[in-house]
C-alpha cells in the first residue's frame, strides 16, 4: 500500500478525509483483470471492466437504481443500473457502482439537483454519499461553482416513481469555426499560457509562456495573460475578435464560473476579480471587440471537428491534465463539461491520490502528464530524487515539476540506451487510454477520436497509441471502428487556441 499511504495525508489535507476503503463486497464484484496488462502497473483496475463484471451478476435482479441530474434550462442526464435487493448480502457493491457512474455522470454533464429512484435502504445510502459530509463532498460542493450558483448548495432528493425523475434533454451549442478577419487566441493551461495570432484562418504568431496556476494572487494572474496576449497582438495590424478556452466551466457570456486555472485565488477574492476577467481583457484591445471563451475541452473537440471535416468526434487533450470534449455528427457541442479529469477511471483500492480530490485512481493521474511521470521510476529511469513520485514536490498542485519530469521521459524514448525503459511508460499510458476510451464511449458516440497535448507528441505518442488500439482489439472489439487522428506535433500544442480564434463572430462593420 505504499503509494497509497504516502498520499493519503496530502489529500485528506487539501480536501477532507480521502475514501474510504472500498468494501469487501464492492471488491468481490467490482475488480476485474484486464486482459492487456499495463507494464508498469500491475494491479491497474479499469472501471469499464469492473462494471461489465458486476452487470453479469447483477442484470437479473428486479431491482433498478434509477437517477437524473439535472443542469439549468430544464436539460437533464438520466442513467439506471440493475441493483441487488436491499436485504443482499453484498447490497454495498451496488451502492459502490452508482456512486461512481452518478461521479463520472457529474463531471460528463454537471448538474444543480440529482434525483434518485429505487430501493429505499440504497437511496438513503446514495444521498448520504452525496452529501457534504460523504465520499463525494468534493462532487457536492464544487457543482454549484460549475453551475454558475455557489450560493445555492447542491439538492439531492429521494423519488418514489420513475416518472418523477426529468427527462434526459440536451441543447446542442453551435459555435464558430471560420477565423477571417484578425484574431487573437489564448488558452489557459495549467503550466502555460499558449496565445495564437490568427489573420484570414492563418497562424501568423504562436507562443507559449510558462506561468505558476498555483499563485493566489488574482493579479498575477491578469498580469500574466494579459502580458502574453499583448505580445502575440502586436503580430497584428489590429484585434477584431478574441477567443479563448480555459480548464473548468465557462458561462454562456464568459464568466469564469469556476476554473481550476486559479486553484488558490480565495472565494470572494475570485468573484470579484476573476468571475468576469476575460471580459476585461478583451476590453483591453478595444471597448467593442467580441470575446468568446468556452471550456478547454470543448476547443479541444471543435480543433478536432475543424481537422478532421466529420462529426461524432471525442477530442482528448493530454498535457498538465486531461482535457476533453466532445462534437456530435453535425459538429455542434452538446453543452457538457466533459470535465474527464475527474473521472474514476481506476477500481484499484490502492491506485494513487492527488491533491485535488480526496479520490484515488482519478482519470487525470493516468491520462494527463502525471500518468506518465509517476511512472518514471518504476521504469527505472533516473530522473532525480526531487521527480520521484513519492517525493513531496511531485505530490502537490504544482504542475511545473511534473513538465521538467515528462521532458526527461521525452528525452530518454529518444536514446537508445533509455528508450526500453521509457516506452514500458508509454505503453502502460496506452493501456491507460485504451480502457479510458472504452468507459467514455458508454456515453459518447464516437466515430473519430483526437489525441492532442504535450503527452502525445513524438515517437512515445505513437507507441501509446498502438497499445491502446491494442485493447480495444482485445477487449472491445465493437469500438475498433474507432478512427485515431494525431495532428502535427505543432498543431498539438496550440490547436486549442486555432480552434478558439473562429469562436465569436466578427461585429458587422
Amino acid at each position: 500500500m505504499s503509494t497509497c499511504a504516502d498520499t493519503r495525508i496530502q489529500a485528506g489535507a487539501h480536501h477532507g478525509p480521502p475514501d474510504p476503503p472500498m468494501s469487501a463486497a464492492a471488491m468481490k464484484y467490482l475488480l476485474a483483470r484486464p486482459k492487456v496488462p499495463a507494464p508498469l502497473d500491475p494491479n491497474f483496475a479499469p472501471f469499464v471492466l469492473g462494471k461489465k463484471n458486476y452487470l453479469r451478476y447483477a442484470s437479473g435482479s428486479p431491482h433498478t437504481m434509477e437517477f437524473a441530474l439535472e443542469r439549468a434550462g430544464g436539460l437533464a442526464a438520466r442513467e439506471k443500473c440493475p441493483v441487488f435487493a436491499d436485504n443482499h448480502a453484498d447490497v454495498d457493491a451496488s451502492i459502490h457502482m452508482c456512486g461512481v457512474m452518478i461521479q463520472q455522470l457529474m463531471w460528463e454533464r454537471s448538474g444543480f439537483r440529482l434525483s434518485l429512484c429505487g430501493p429505499p435502504k440504497q437511496c438513503e445510502a446514495l444521498k448520504k454519499l452525496f452529501s457534504v459530509t460523504g465520499r463525494y463532498a468534493f462532487e457536492v460542493k464544487t457543482m454549484p461553482k460549475v453551475c454558475g450558483t455557489p450560493d445555492v448548495p447542491f439538492e439531492v432528493r429521494i423519488v418514489s416513481k420513475p416518472d418523477e425523475l426529468a427527462v434526459s434533454k440536451d441543447q446542442p451549442i453551435v459555435c464558430g469555426k471560420d477565423a477571417s478577419g484578425c484574431r487573437l487566441a489564448f488558452d489557459l493551461g495549467k503550466s502555460d499560457i499558449k496565445t495564437v495570432a490568427v489573420r484570414d484562418n492563418q497562424v501568423i504568431e504562436s507562443s507559449e509562456t510558462e506561468w505558476d496556476v498555483t499563485n493566489p494572487d488574482p493579479q498575477y494572474h491578469w498580469d500574466a495573460i494579459l502580458k502574453a496576449m499583448k505580445a502575440t497582438a502586436a503580430k497584428l495590424p489590429y484585434v477584431e475578435a478574441i477567443g479563448g478556452s480555459a480548464t473548468g466551466t465557462v458561462g454562456a457570456n464568459n464568466e469564469a464560473h469556476w476554473c481550476d486555472i486559479f486553484p488558490n485565488v480565495p472565494p470572494d477574492v475570485y468573484k470579484e476579480k476573476v468571475t468576469h476577467i476575460f471580459n476585461r481583457l478583451a476590453k483591453e484591445f478595444g471597448e467593442n471587440v467580441p470575446i468568446r471563451v468556452i471550456n478547454d475541452g470543448e476547443v479541444t473537440a471543435l480543433a478536432a471537428i475543424m481537422k478532421i471535416g466529420a462529426g461524432n468526434v471525442l477530442g482528448i487533450s493530454m498535457g498538465s491534465s486531461e482535457g476533453g470534449g466532445y462534437a456530435n455528427k453535425d459538429g455542434n457541442l452538446m453543452g457538457w463539461i466533459s470535465e474527464f479529469c475527474y473521472i474514476l477511471l481506476d477500481l484499484n483500492p490502492e491506485a494513487p491520490y492527488e491533491p485535488w480530490t480526496p479520490h484515488c485512481g482519478i482519470s487525470h493521474m493516468y491520462l494527463g502528464q502525471r500518468g506518465a511521470t509517476k511512472l518514471a521510476s518504476k521504469a527505472g529511469l533516473d530522473v532525480g530524487a526531487e521527480m520521484n513520485y513519492n517525493h513531496p514536490s511531485m505530490n502537490t498542485t504544482k504542475h511545473e515539476p511534473h513538465a521538467q519530469c515528462l521532458k526527461k521521459i521525452q528525452a530518454a524514448i529518444k536514446d537508445p540506451a533509455l528508450c526500453a525503459k521509457a516506452t514500458l511508460i508509454y505503453e502502460t499510458v496506452g493501456v491507460y487510454l485504451g480502457y479510458g476510451i472504452a468507459q467514455y464511449s458508454e456515453h459518447y458516440l464516437i466515430d473519430h477520436l483526437m489525441i492532442m497535448g504535450r503527452v502525445s507528441t513524438g515517437a512515445g505518442g505513437d507507441i501509446m497509441l498502438k497499445k491502446a488500439k491494442e485493447v480495444l482489439a482485445a477487449e472491445f472489439p465493437h469500438l475498433m471502428h474507432i478512427q485515431f487522428h494525431t495532428p502535427d506535433d505543432h498543431f498539438k500544442r496550440v490547436g486549442q487556441c486555432i480552434a478558439a480564434a473562429a469562436l465569436p463572430e466578427l461585429k458587422k462593420k
